[in-house]
C-alpha cells in the first residue's frame, strides 16, 4: 500500500514564503503525529504533495470530508504573531493514509 501525505494551502493570504513553510510544517507534523500509518510512512520516504485552496470555507470542507472518510488530518489556526491575525485558519494536514483515500478528496487540486 502506497501512503502519501497531503498539506493543503490558503492562497488568499499571500503569506511570505518563511510564514507559509512555518505553516506547512506545523500541519505536516501535527497530521502525521495522529496518522495509525506514520511509522509505514517514513519507512517509505515521507511523500508528501503541497497544494492550494482559494480560501477558508474551501479548507473547512476538506476538513470535513477528510474527517468523514476517518482520515488523519491537522488544520492549522496561527498564532498571531507576525502576519497575520490570531486564529486564522491557514492550512491543512491530511495523512499519511492510503493515496487513494487522500486522492478521492484532494486529487482535484492544483499544486503550490
Amino acid at each position: 500500500m502506497e501512503l502519501k501525505q497531503v498539506i493543503v494551502v490558503r492562497s488568499d493570504l499571500k503569506l511570505g514564503k518563511g510564514k507559509m513553510a512555518a505553516q506547512v510544517a506545523h500541519a505536516s507534523v501535527t497530521a502525521a503525529d495522529k496518522s495509525s500509518w506514520k511509522k509505514d510512512w517514513i519507512s517509505e520516504g515521507q511523500k508528501k504533495t503541497v497544494v492550494k485552496c482559494s480560501g477558508e470555507k474551501e479548507l473547512v470542507e476538506l476538513l470535513k470530508q477528510a474527517n468523514n472518510a476517518k482520515l488523519p488530518s491537522a488544520l492549522i489556526e496561527d498564532a498571531g504573531l507576525t502576519q497575520i491575525p490570531a486564529g486564522t485558519k491557514t492550512c491543512l494536514g491530511i495523512g499519511p493514509a492510503p493515496v487513494e483515500q487522500i486522492d478521492r478528496i484532494t486529487g482535484n487540486l492544483k499544486l503550490l
